[in-house]
């Protein structure tokens, strides 16, 4: 490796480096990632081997080149000329194959290492709270997938590798060239100082600039991610000022452009002084050796042989000079993955967890109290992009909730906005868990009872009608991937969506777009509606779904909740109360307590707070 590209590497890792090189190792991050790369120890220890091979192969190359200088000064046979060509191309052979598979190990062990991180932190927040996703910026955890395990991939990859084959190089050389000549060896060693302190003040400089550019693009990717989306964009047409923000994107792309030059500039500067010093290097060496030469204290091959050495001197040092930086990034790479990891599932499923009695079930709010968790149960100062985590949270907001919904039967949950409803229903399925009492399915607590077998059994239907920017067959067929054309079209007719999808040019095959925002918001619901038929569970819980449609969407969609809802147990929060006219069982819940239970005519002829919603939402008085 020439100087110049040692000077490179060098500020490549300085500016990529995230500033915690002071940091202590910390032996507990070292044992957990000797776990990971327990599974890849063959794999290593093969690179490792040959990262020691490549390292001497490195430094035979100058010193055969030495012995054919020698060869043909001193006029011998063409015989030992060819020999030692001969063994060069061997070695070359040799350093070449031993490359290529050096790399295929590197590479096997960097995407194995990969794979495991990436799935074991998504198989993992996928078991986090509904809490963790309400706090954390999605950009963050993604960087975490993403920039983390490979930063930590590099570790095996580059960093292990790199020291193990620069520490051998390194000290092969410096025997070698003492050997030769321990005079210029360390003559030339004078010379690192002059190399190795400016790579490293250049590179904080442009790691800074990096950062400052990183903060720049990151404000720029949030600006076009915002105003880009369906809703961003409508937000921007309807009371957005374009020319600000195309004004405000402008400075700070013009900012990054600055940057861009400054750090060009930096560079170009940077590695030619290098190459300046690396001629100096040379001319030390060949001046000093000549001399040496001529007064026959040296042979001209050994003189060759120290220049070639010189390079896999320098650069091999002023790497090891910067391993303990390298290390620690990868180190910091590993603990942000690990923070991720360290954080526990709020809900877990018990030893011997037993699923969901088959057949109708009842649903059973037995003297609930609940309270959100705090922000340090659930979330990262890190991922929120704040220094630290909001402390408030544990506060209850269900005092006491009870009641029992039948098998077939509806009960339905209004109230103020605030009251709990959304809370209540977020308990059926256990998003959470309760404080104190407990929500039991089928008379079994549902702590007792395996997540997989809830899932199964209650159905949900939430205000957003949220579908993911995939094909509608995909979005359909979420909680029911076996499901036949014939159960699929079946869901659509009775969701009264056929008529639409036959409409639309790829028919099932459809991308939805992001959100679901092609197609409009009754159409949305009724597609979840369909997800939800396909699903067949015994439970549904809809949670306002037909709370921001217009009326003629409202009609479409009460139509298809009406074979949603049928024969099944059903827990509706409605807003609109000509939507539960019908109940079994209406709860009026207020600040998290059930104020008011009974049918719709019984709570209008109490008088009470239900009846005051009635009058307040239809403007007439309240007859039973």
């Amino acid at each position: 490796m020439s100087m110049e590209m040692t000077a490179w590497n060098q500020m490549y890792r300085s500016m990529h480096t995230n500033g915690d090189d002071h940091r202590p190792f910390s032996r507990v991050t070292v044992r957990r990632i000797m776990v990971f790369a327990r599974p890849l120890r063959s794999l290593l220890v093969g690179f490792l081997v040959l990262s020691v091979v490549a390292a001497v192969l490195a430094v035979a190359t100058p010193v055969l080149a030495g012995r054919v200088v020698d060869a043909i000064v001193q006029s011998r046979a063409y015989g030992t000329v060819l020999v030692l060509a001969v063994i060069i191309a061997v070695v070359a052979l040799l350093d070449a194959g031993t490359g290529l598979v050096n790399r295929w190990l590197s590479a096997r062990i960097g995407e194995n290492l990969i794979l495991d991180l990436r799935t074991r932190v998504f198989d993992h927040v996928q078991k986090m709270p509904i809490a963790f996703f309400t706090r954390t910026r999605t950009g963050a955890l993604v960087s975490r997938l993403n920039n983390d395990v490979i930063g930590a991939q590099r570790a095996f990859s580059g960093t292990l590798s790199g020291v193990v084959s620069n520490l051998v190089t390194l000290l092969l050389t410096l025997v070698v060239m003492l050997g030769i000549s321990w005079q210029i060896t360390l003559l030339a060693l004078l010379l690192l100082p002059i190399f190795v302190l400016p790579a490293r003040r250049m590179g904080t400089r442009l790691a800074r600039l990096q950062r400052e550019a990183a903060a720049h693009n990151a404000a720029m990717s949030t600006q076009m991610t915002e105003r880009f989306s369906a809703p961003g964009a409508t937000l921007i047409k309807l009371f957005g000022r374009p020319d600000h923000e195309s004004a405000e994107f402008a400075l700070r792309a013009g900012r990054v452009r600055d940057i861009g030059v400054r750090s060009a500039m930096v560079q170009t500067v940077f590695v030619t002084a290098l190459t300046l010093v690396s001629a100096l290097a040379l001319a030390l060496v060949y001046g000093l050796g000549g001399f040496y030469a001529l007064r026959g204290l040296l042979d001209a091959g050994s003189v060759v042989t120290l220049a070639l050495l010189l390079t896999r001197l320098y650069a091999p040092l002023t790497a090891l000079a910067s391993a303990r930086v390298d290390i620690m990034s990868a180190v910091v790479s590993f603990e942000r993955v690990f923070e991720i990891l360290d954080l526990d599932p709020l809900i877990t499923d018990k030893p011997d967890a037993r699923a969901v009695p088959e057949g109708p079930v009842t649903v059973e709010f037995d003297d609930v109290r609940f309270a959100y968790p705090s922000a340090d149960k659930v979330s990262l100062a890190s991922l929120e992009d704040v220094s630290v985590l909001d402390a408030r949270g544990g506060e209850e907001v269900l005092h006491g909730v009870s009641f029992r919904a039948e098998p077939g039967h509806m009960v339905a949950l209004v109230g103020s906005s605030g009251a709990g409803k959304s809370t209540i229903a977020q308990l059926v399925s256990r998003l959470y868990d309760v404080n104190s009492g407990a929500v039991r399915i089928g008379d079994v607590d549902v702590r007792d009872l395996t997540a997989e077998s809830i899932r199964r059994t209650v159905g949900m239907v939430t205000q957003d009608g949220h579908l993911f920017h995939e094909t509608l067959r995909s979005n359909l067929t979420l909680a029911h991937p076996d499901a036949t054309e014939e159960e699929i079209w079946s869901a659509l007719r009775r969701a009264r969506l056929e008529e639409l999808v036959l409409s639309l040019p790829d028919g099932l095959d459809t991308v939805v777009g992001e959100r679901g925002y092609r197609f409009s918001g009754g159409e949305r619901q009724r597609v979840t509606i369909a997800r939800l038929l396909l699903a067949r569970p015994t439970v549904v819980v809809l949670d306002e779904a037909t709370a921001s449609l217009d009326s003629t969407s409202e009609a479409a969609v009460q139509e298809a909740l009406a074979e949603a809802l049928e024969g099944r147990t059903s827990i509706v929060i409605a807003h609109r109360l000509s939507t539960i006219r019908a109940a079994d069982l209406i709860l009026v819940i207020e600040n998290g307590r059930v104020v008011e239970r009974g049918t719709h005519t019984e709570l209008l002829a109490r008088s009470g707070r239900y009846a005051e919603l009635y009058r307040t939402q239809f403007d007439e008085p309240v007859r039973a």
